[in-house]
């Protein structure tokens, strides 16, 4: 049989299929999302993002996504908020706060549970009491870093966000630490060595945030629930993408690869492979699980509360209304045990 196009309907189903299999998995439908990370530097806490771009694993699982670097997570979160963006890695407190404060439509797929905040000094004889009173730098005021310092000076140090100066610096208190024009600052595991390199002077930890506050949820990748309604299977694909980059960066025969990839970070590949093996040790990068606790991110909820940045008259959300544990569950039957 033969169409008024001249083309036989044995060939026109033969053709239909080759579109389809060229399509697979599912690019020809993918909708483009642009995933917002925070620090410019990128904070090593992306590289997951990162190696999930630059290794191909996006495309892989059929997901069209662009990964975008905010100042900080605030201002990735507020974007998604905006409908500026579709993904964003924001720091869990703010966002908890953020919904029990204004009640804005986000919900986290896929976390990062432990924190890797630390309140350090190039001061070798920096303590709680010697703090009181400097500048130490921060993101922004009510960043992350922020947020980090605020809990370890209560938890660690029994004192208040008051008791010290916040210096604004986005993602660059590190370099002012270098420069000798700071001697305090909230600082990520990834800073410590970087710091001690290039400045010559080793870090002294006063207070971290995991012995400050134990039990604890650092970062939530988060959306705004139309958008998963209307677009889930991306997001699903964007998540199991991320499943294929934590176990290619948990392979020790990667951590050359990983550590290129890390080159937006501005770490040298010396600097990244260190940092890597302790991100990998905290087991900061959720391994073969969502990162979603239930109990750590409670926890979170009644921590802002007690500290006032949930307003009086408003309340922690509850977890099931916020979280959704069933993207990640569909991502990891997509890409299968290891």
């Amino acid at each position: 049989m033969t169409t008024r196009y001249g083309i036989r309907s044995g060939g026109m189903r033969a053709a239909c299929l080759t579109l389809i299999l060229a399509c697979a998995p599912a690019l020809c439908s993918a909708q483009k999302i642009t995933m917002g990370t925070p620090g410019i530097p990128p904070i090593f806490g992306t590289v997951i993002m990162l190696v999930a771009e630059k290794e191909g694993f996006f495309k892989k699982r059929g997901a069209d996504v662009t990964v975008r670097g905010f100042e900080t997570g605030s201002f990735a979160t507020r974007a998604v908020v905006a409908g500026e963006i579709e993904l964003a890695l924001g720091p869990s407190p703010l966002v908890v706060s953020q919904i029990a404060n204004t009640g804005v439509p986000l919900v986290g797929i896929w976390g990062m549970e432990h924190p890797d905040w630390l309140l350090g000094s190039t001061d070798p004889n920096a303590s709680c009491s010697s703090i009181k009173g400097q500048a130490v730098g921060v993101d922004a005021v009510g960043g992350a870093r922020s947020i980090a310092l605020k809990t370890m000076l209560i938890g660690g140090c029994k004192m208040k966000i008051e008791d010290v100066q916040q210096v604004a610096l986005g993602s660059q208190t590190a370099a002012a630490m270098i420069a000798g024009q700071l001697k305090y600052g909230a600082l990520h595991i990834d800073d410590v060595p970087a710091i001690e390199t290039q400045s010559g002077k080793p870090i002294k930890t006063i207070t971290t945030q995991k012995q400050s506050r134990p039990n604890d949820h650092y970062l939530l990748l988060v959306a705004r629930k139309d958008k998963v309604a209307q677009n889930r299977d991306t997001f699903v694909r964007t998540l199991a993408a991320l499943i294929d980059a934590e176990r290619f960066m948990r392979n020790p025969a990667n951590a050359d690869r990983v550590a290129q990839d890390a080159a937006p970070t501005g770490r040298s590949a010396e600097l990244a492979k260190k940092s890597l093996n302790a991100y990998i040790d905290l087991e900061f990068w959720p391994h073969e699980k969502d990162g979603l606790s239930r109990a750590e991110l409670e926890a979170v909820g009644k921590g802002q509360k007690a500290v006032g940045n949930i307003k009086g008259d408003k309340n922690p959300p509850a977890y099931d209304s916020f979280i959704d544990p069933s993207i990640w569950r569909d991502a990891y039957k997509l890409v299968g045990k290891p």
